[in-house]
């Protein structure tokens, strides 16, 4: 009995150090977190403040002017929507593919292994650098035009396909290989097995992956100016092979102008309307993403 009371306040002394470390570490993580919060809020609500009186029906229906007051944003609003079309069309299945064949059908020799691992390095590598490679492949090898709707889709889906396969492959490998087990119970086939079991409940986690990407995707500068887009048209495309420009650069254009108006009013009406398609993109797509959930 004496030892147990010695014991009890050394264990209440440990108790009590452990819950003020766990207070003070939940508060810290509540720091971090709001930092983040409170500045983007703040970033965004210094560019809306500025966007009042230049963001409205005119200015998303226009072309683009030297007037600050008749500047529109059309082409480029049209022709960001455009690359993004083609980006998805053109990546989600490579993605996808590429993913369930590594992780489904290739054995883990020193191939697959070589190939994850320059997977891996691809998705890091700066996005300037598939520019070049866009401006060597799509424009100068296959003959895509310079700034046009294909070749700008194709380079911006180079950068952002190592992510779609990795986050894909992540997905894919979460799903509990007892399922699968059951499955080929059942007599199901491999592919089958893929279809039916493994596609379903992976296509959430693949959905999560491809949105993050596409919202990279949509912001991306540097590979179209590497490919030549132009800065401003004053054209809506109207084939896959016509100059296009994008939100992005439209943005940079106005904002190398001199005028105090294009500097703040016009470039932060720009801004907000590249946030808003950004959300309405990542709104569709996470709509989907949660109608696969509840069917799974």
């Amino acid at each position: 009995m004496a030892a147990d009371t010695r014991d009890a306040p050394a264990d209440s002394g440990f108790g009590q150090v452990s819950r003020t470390k766990d207070v003070a570490f939940r508060l810290l993580a509540l720091a971090a977190t709001l930092v983040g919060i409170v500045s983007l809020a703040a970033l965004l609500a210094n560019v809306a403040v500025d966007a009042v009186g230049w963001l409205d029906w005119g200015f998303l229906t226009s072309p683009p002017h030297p007037n600050p007051n008749e500047a529109g944003f059309l082409p480029a609003l049209i022709g960001s929507i455009a690359i993004m079309l083609l980006i998805a069309l053109l990546t989600f299945p490579v993605g996808v593919g590429a993913a369930v064949y590594l992780e489904e059908y290739a054995d883990d020799g020193y191939l697959t292994r070589f190939i994850q691992l320059n997977i891996a390095n691809l998705a890091g590598v700066p996005s300037v650098v598939y520019g070049l490679l866009g401006l060597g492949l799509f424009v100068g090898i296959l003959g895509f035009g310079y700034g046009t709707v294909l070749a700008a889709a194709f380079t911006v889906g180079l950068l952002i396909l190592p992510i779609v396969i990795i986050s894909s492959q992540e997905a894919i490998r979460a799903v509990p290989d007892t399922q699968r087990q059951a499955s080929y119970g059942m007599g199901a086939t491999k592919w089958q097995t893929i279809r039916n079991v493994v596609l379903p409940r992976a296509m959430p986690g693949i959905m999560t992956g491809t949105i993050l990407a596409l919202g990279r995707a949509i912001g991306e500068t540097a590979p179209l100016i590497m490919i030549a887009a132009p800065t401003t048209v004053f054209g809506m495309p109207n084939s896959l092979f016509s100059k296009v420009s994008a939100m992005p650069l439209q943005i940079y254009n106005w904002a190398s102008y001199p005028q105090t108006e294009f500097q703040y009013g016009v470039v932060a009406a720009g801004v907000v309307t590249l946030l808003v398609v950004l959300l309405t993109i990542n709104s569709i797509a996470i709509i989907i993403r949660n109608r696969y959930q509840q069917r799974t």
